[in-house]
């Protein structure tokens, strides 16, 4: 089942069959995560494939054989050995989830191998600064600790915080302890939950007895919208808030009824803002392919294609990974559209822009 889904996911990515830039990824096509996964796809994909239909990079085109790992760290590491070892890929493109990165930096640093733009804002794949792994989107650390403090500027001191119980959890849980502490309060209560098999009737009680303003969700996807669920089943009223993994429209649907006031940080500027040339170009593209109207996830997958592609348009006429890792360490200032990017020998963090959004009676994410 896992190959045939990769399969049909490589035809979508590129349907250039004589691609000569080979770049690999690993991610939750299917899983908790599928309905974000999806959108970063389709942003990505605009970008690749408008290069693409110009005829690629110095006359080669790309090629991006994405895998499914269903969220399961263990897949995506055998998965990643699989792209690099057999398939000889350029570079890792777009990796979804903190512990399956985290699981794959020691066979990038084995095989000289770039990751570019992995789909998550651990810390640990941006301090020390990993000689392989090139960032774009801003932390989950900066994001937490955002919430919290835009919540105190809101009046709101009440505040719980539930997070899975794995390493993307705690890293982000870092974030919103540094915004605690920022406003002199602490948290009313945090609760760790299973990625896999979620439970939420005991603590959703208890967050509501515990008469909470807010509530500050740090999961994937699918068990957030659960949560909400059983949550507003208690009756409370308080504010839900999620990071950026959850920017998708795929997300707001599962929230179904729920969704209408949920608040969502973000990491890039609103997929309305068409004065910025990035989100305007994406809008167009996404236009002419009639696929419907862009999302936050589209344009985080829109940035990474476009970091990528710029990356090998500076690697040489025969890029190899080394050559790669090189082009983007010296990429100093790039200018995406609107947001700027820099790379240095001993920075890679990319980009840091945080925002927060909430969820309108349209199913929006109004800024």
């Amino acid at each position: 089942m896992r190959s045939a889904v990769a399969g049909l996911a490589v035809s979508m990515l590129c349907s250039c069959a004589a691609a000569q830039i080979v770049i690999g990824q690993t991610t939750g096509i299917t899983g908790v995560s599928a309905a974000n996964v999806k959108e970063t796809l389709d942003g990505q994909r605009l970008w690749i494939d408008a290069i693409n239909a110009k005829g690629g990079i110095n006359g080669q085109k790309i090629e991006v054989v994405t895998l499914d790992d269903q969220g399961d760290t263990r897949l995506a590491q055998a998965n990643a050995r699989r792209l690099i070892e057999e398939r000889h890929v350029l570079a890792l493109f777009m990796v979804r989830g903190t512990p399956q990165n985290e699981a794959i930096l020691p066979l990038l640093e084995k095989h000289g191998v770039p990751l570019v733009a992995p789909s998550s804002g651990a810390m640990t794949l941006r301090k020390p600064t990993r000689p392989y792994v090139f960032n774009v989107r801003s932390s989950y650390q900066d994001e937490a600790e955002k919430a919290i403090h835009q919540l105190a500027s809101m009046g709101v001191s009440r505040i719980a915080v539930l997070k899975t119980r794995d390493s993307f959890g705690d890293d982000a849980m870092q974030g919103a302890e540094r915004g605690f502490h920022r406003i002199a309060v602490k948290p009313l209560l945090v609760g760790a939950f299973d990625k896999a098999k979620p439970e939420f009737a005991g603590i959703a009680r208890q967050v509501a007895d515990g008469d909470a303003q807010a509530v500050l969700v740090i999961g994937a996807g699918a068990s957030v919208a659960q949560f909400v669920e059983v949550f507003r089943a208690t009756g409370s009223k308080a504010y839900v808030v999620t990071l950026s993994n959850n920017a998708s429209s795929g997300f707001v649907t599962a929230l179904g009824a729920n969704a209408h006031g949920v608040i969502v940080t973000q990491v890039f500027p609103s997929e309305r803002s068409s004065a910025i040339p990035m989100i305007k170009e994406a809008m167009d593209l996404l236009r002419r392919k009639g696929l419907g109207e862009l999302s936050p996830a589209m344009v985080e997958g829109f940035a990474g294609a476009r970091v990528l592609v710029e990356g090998l348009k500076r690697a040489g006429s025969r890029p190899t990974r080394a050559s790669l890792r090189q082009a983007l360490e010296d990429m100093s200032s790039f200018d995406l559209g609107g947001l700027v990017i820099r790379y240095s020998p001993i920075d890679h963090t990319g980009l840091q822009y945080t925002d927060l959004s909430v969820i309108d009676s349209r199913g929006g994410f109004r800024r």
